[in-house]
């Protein structure tokens, strides 16, 4: 049995919104079935009182969850999968997750996955809700990511993700060239045809993306981006909004553009890349019981690196190297 005692502060974005929407927003470690069934066991009071998850919140209302539920981590079993640890103390652990790893089980991916990994490395995660996870890389994206150690570290670390005081940034490469950096602030929410897609769309949630140019090449560039928000695909969508999608992404990527007069070499690197080119290179964040500002890099991997030198040589060659 695991217990659930926590204190929120409903931020004034978060007025008119339903008590079981809100904490879900709050409180994404948990199901809105979960904070549901709280709310009517009264787990959860506002301002000392009880309410229905259909009352709407004025914002400044102080929340707390005094809850037990069962321990469902086990039943996504141990799996003993390597593990590339940049960090670990008794609060936090940061790893470097390879492009093709699952993070967390799913339809179709019940094992092979970030969780079950960490269960087996790290035993005592399973009292911590979701095993410490506290961010998503999609499956296909390569990085950094804050795992907590505890239930207090993750409590933590979940609010600082909801004050966007974690620091993400990420390399990326685009099709097309970009003349400059700049920000993309378009809210997002689930395509309304096609439910495994996410889209810009009026009424989503609220989605910021920084981006900087880190190299022009002849029909694409290299970004650093960074995020304000942590919306599902967030990147990887406001690239495609800008007409820019990242190289490979099986979703949003499009047809592959090639610079004029590509090699064979290069065009078939381009058309064969195997997943987005984007990768989680910077995370910083502040440590949960120490409260020591930390932060941690990682290279491009191998994919990435090998395709940024032939962009490389194709401008060299292009412009008589």
């Amino acid at each position: 049995m695991i217990t659930e005692n926590l204190t929120l502060s409903i931020p004034m974005e978060l007025q008119g919104k339903r008590l079981d929407q809100a904490v879900a927003r709050l409180c994404p470690q948990h199901s809105r079935a979960r904070i549901q069934s709280w709310i009517r066991a009264g787990c959860v009071t506002v301002d000392g009182r009880r309410m229905r998850q259909r009352e709407r919140l004025h914002g400044g209302e102080v929340i707390r969850i005094n809850a037990e539920y069962e321990d469902t981590q086990e039943a996504h079993g141990r799996e003993n999968l390597p593990l590339d640890v940049v960090h670990a103390d008794a609060a936090v652990i940061v790893l470097n997750k390879p492009a093709g790893l699952v993070v967390h089980p799913g339809a179709g991916n019940r094992s092979h996955t970030l969780l079950n990994a960490l269960l087996h490395h790290y035993p005592e995660l399973e009292i911590v809700p979701r095993a410490g996870i506290v961010q998503r890389l999609d499956k296909l994206t390569s990085g950094l990511m804050v795992i907590a150690r505890t239930p207090a570290a993750h409590t933590f670390l979940v609010e600082q993700m909801q004050r966007r005081a974690i620091t993400r940034e990420y390399q990326a490469l685009v099709a097309g060239v970009l003349t400059a950096g700049g920000s993309v602030e378009a809210p997002l929410g689930r395509h309304p045809a096609q439910r495994t897609r996410m889209a810009v769309r009026e009424g989503g949630r609220a989605a910021v993306t920084h981006y900087r140019v880190l190299h022009r090449y002849r029909a694409h560039t290299h970004l650093l981006c960074r995020l304000e928000t942590g919306r599902t695909h967030q990147i990887r969508v406001h690239m495609a909004h800008l007409r820019h999608p990242l190289v490979g992404d099986p979703v949003y990527g499009g047809r592959p553009r090639f610079p004029p007069g590509v090699t064979a070499e290069l065009r078939e690197m381009l058309e064969s890349f195997p997943r987005q080119a984007l990768h989680a290179t910077r995370l910083a964040l502040t440590h949960p019981e120490s409260g020591q500002h930390l932060s941690w890099e990682s290279p491009l991997p191998e994919d990435m690196q090998g395709l940024l030198a032939a962009l490389a040589a194709d401008e060299e060659t292009a412009h008589g190297g």
